[in-house]
């Protein structure tokens, strides 16, 4: 299963990849609104667990490289989240990109060939994000790939502790044109 854009393919996860995403889970610019950075051995379990739901569901977070050079840059997919939420069942849209590649428009590209892919191949009828409330990087993606801001669907992630910082969430969606 590969995605093609004008700049970049997504595709399954190889060895290779597995250093620069190290890398990139350790930069504490690209994990900003994430709990914590990841060593190598909580990114490992990471891919492997990604790497289960792409054989699971034949859909996930595929690793992205740029066209041509194939230089790995990060993941852009979609996800069944694998906890409750409150408006589960669902299914995400996400990325993440190393800080290198950000503001060139990569995450919008891949994201809108992702979504297309989630509309008329999965036959998805509604295609969710979401993130911390002070992430207007990943929100201005959102909004930028025509997803609406659901300002009824804010939300309290359940996976962080009461008083957590970035706890509050907001809600994104975009449903498929009939």
């Amino acid at each position: 299963m590969v995605i093609e854009t004008d700049r970049l393919i997504l595709r399954e996860w190889h060895p290779s990849d597995i250093k620069p995403f190290v890398s990139l889970n350790a930069d504490p610019r690209v994990m900003e609104f994430f709990p914590a950075t990841l060593n190598r051995a909580e990114t490992e379990a990471l891919i492997a667990t990604i790497e289960e739901r792409l054989g699971q569901q034949g859909f996930g977070f595929w690793a992205t490289e740029l066209k041509g050079a194939k230089t790995f840059i990060g993941f852009i997919g979609l996800n069944v989240p694998g906890y409750p939420l409150p408006f589960s069942p669902c299914t995400e849209i996400g990325w993440r990109l190393a800080f290198d590649y950000w503001g060139k428009g990569y995450a919008k590209e891949g994201a809108r060939a992702v979504l297309a892919y989630g509309f008329e191949k999965l036959r998805l009828k509604e295609v969710v994000s979401f993130t911390t409330v002070n992430n207007l990087r990943s929100r201005r993606v959102m909004e930028g790939i025509g997803m609406a801001y659901d300002a009824q669907g804010d939300f309290d992630h359940p996976n962080l502790p009461k008083n957590h910082p970035l706890r509050r969430h907001v809600l994104y969606r975009k449903m498929k044109r009939e």
